[in-house]
């Protein structure tokens, strides 16, 4: 670098000279530049070559996880709505038994920054233990110098490892909350740009995937607050190439259940899920939820009634508390006006609202027309930042006529549904947008809209004086037959 134009700077040449003559070249090589075979012969041979070491080329040594069968850890649903413990809770007993059925191939792990427990995975500590080296103390819960689990504060660190145990042949989950999984941006950059070059490299067989479990998540931080809210992962994810990303936003266990099994058996993607670990409804029996999860995106027919005629509105939904605001929402809608025609869209797969053109999960413009029709409106609650779902969906026929709620930096410790209202994404904020978007309701729908408002005055009033949500809200159920 010092020498910045030996070509045109005499000086620079000569200093360029010596410097490269102080290596004593003489002694390296031939009078035709080649390297003494003396020399030649020092080098390591075969696999102990630092670039062919399979220890640098992971898919070399890359073993398939034995998997029990997801679907034993279903949650039983005898109809839409059945109360459940927490989705992560259910999830980390499925993890536990692949720490086990994998435990003489030690070549899986979970990592985290000490959110094991807080993230719902309690569980995994049935089967191992945090991996520790350290002293230890009487008080200590789950230390062993053998443990599955690797914890630190750092989420540096968790992902240092992680891509570390994936680049060297093995499998791997990092839990975090959601709001911190910003930490690692770029160390998630760096790992998604080596997937897309080293995808393209034939000598070099794929890795496992790069697996994050978001939990904790903005919509319930009812203790922590506003420092812990921030869906934006998802948005810097989708940023990437659209042959290593994928987002999943099961809602409910039995489809995180189904989108994990995928995710633990996938190669070269990364995979961001993102779950709950509250107490929340159950939609989905095992075998609807399969199917679902492998269709990415679905009209839900037990949750409208749209069936054999046109929707007036479509009422979608992606994310675990989106999907239960819409659905309450829904239940008010088809109480108060039965003869407004609904049909209700779930997404799972985030990546099927783009174009097919665009990223390989998406779907064709026929398909999301059919699905969202042309020219009715789409009142949307999405999980994270609004404004992605616009852009994912930017380019379709009926982008003008959808309308998304979601999460737009309101928050504070609060009730679980009052995150919802600072946010207009709850029950009351949706069917107020429906109502405003059907000009056959504009009137008619005055006096639920007024009821609607009132209620809005009667939540805020409750949760000051009670530091809780209403029983309405807090016992709501939904009304509906069972789903098929």
């Amino acid at each position: 670098m010092p020498l910045s134009d030996p070509a045109k700077n005499p000086a620079h040449l000569r200093q360029l000279e010596e410097w490269l003559r102080s290596y004593r070249p003489e002694e390296l090589f031939d009078e035709r530049g080649r390297l003494l075979p003396e020399l030649a012969d020092l080098a390591p041979k075969g696999p102990r070559r630092m670039g062919a070491n399979p220890h640098a080329n992971g898919g070399l040594l890359l073993h398939d996880l034995r998997m029990p069968d997801f679907r034993d850890y279903a949650v039983q649903v005898p109809s839409p709505g059945t109360g459940g413990i927490g989705d992560t809770h259910i999830l980390g007993r499925f993890l536990r038994d692949v720490i086990r059925v994998n435990a003489d191939q030690r070549n899986f792990r979970i990592f985290g920054p000490d959110e094991t427990i807080s993230n719902g995975l309690e569980a995994a500590f049935e089967a191992t233990n945090r991996q520790w080296e350290a002293d230890m103390e009487t008080n200590d819960e789950f230390l062993a110098p053998t443990g599955r689990v690797m914890e630190m504060l750092s989420e540096h660190q968790c992902e240092g490892w992680l891509e570390g145990y994936l680049l060297t042949g093995r499998h791997g989950l990092f839990n975090c909350y959601e709001a911190f999984i910003h930490i690692v941006d770029s160390m998630f950059n760096q790992h998604a740009k080596w997937l897309k070059v080293s995808a393209a490299l034939p000598w070099r067989p794929k890795i496992a995937s790069l697996n994050y479990l978001l939990s904790s998540h903005v919509w319930r931080q009812d203790h922590n607050g506003f420092t812990h809210q921030d869906p934006g992962f998802i948005d810097h994810v989708v940023n990437k190439k659209a042959q290593i990303v994928r987002v999943y936003l099961p809602p409910d266990a039995n489809c995180l259940l189904s989108v994990m099994d995928h995710c633990l058996r996938s190669r070269h993607y990364i995979n961001v899920v993102v779950a709950g670990k509250h107490p929340a409804p159950q939609w989905l029996p095992m075998d609807a939820a399969v199917v679902h999860c492998t269709e990415g995106i679905g009209i839900w027919p037990w949750a409208g009634n749209d069936s054999g005629a046109e929707p007036d509105v479509v009422m979608a939904c992606a994310g675990d508390v989106p999907t239960l605001e819409t659905l309450a929402a829904v239940s008010i809608l088809r109480a108060e006006l039965p003869e407004l025609k609904i049909r209700v869209i779930n997404v799972v797969d985030l990546m099927k609202l783009e174009p097919a053109t665009e990223h390989p999960h998406g779907l064709s413009d026929m398909d999301f027309d059919s699905l969202f029709t042309t020219d009715k409106p789409v009142i949307f609650a999405y999980h994270g930042y609004p404004w992605l779902i616009h852009r994912l969906t930017y380019r379709r026929a009926n982008h003008h006529n959808i309308h998304v709620r979601g999460y737009k930096e309101e928050g504070t410790i609060t009730t679980a549904f009052d995150m919802t209202v600072l946010n207009d994404m709850d029950r009351f904020h949706l069917v107020q947008d429906v109502i405003d978007r059907l000009p056959q309701l504009i009137s008619r729908g005055a006096y639920l809209k007024q009821r609607l408002q009132d209620k809005l005055v009667e939540h805020r009033r409750y949760i000051c004086e009670h530091g809780e949500d209403m029983p309405e809200i807090r016992n709501w159920k939904w009304p509906g037959p069972a789903a098929k």
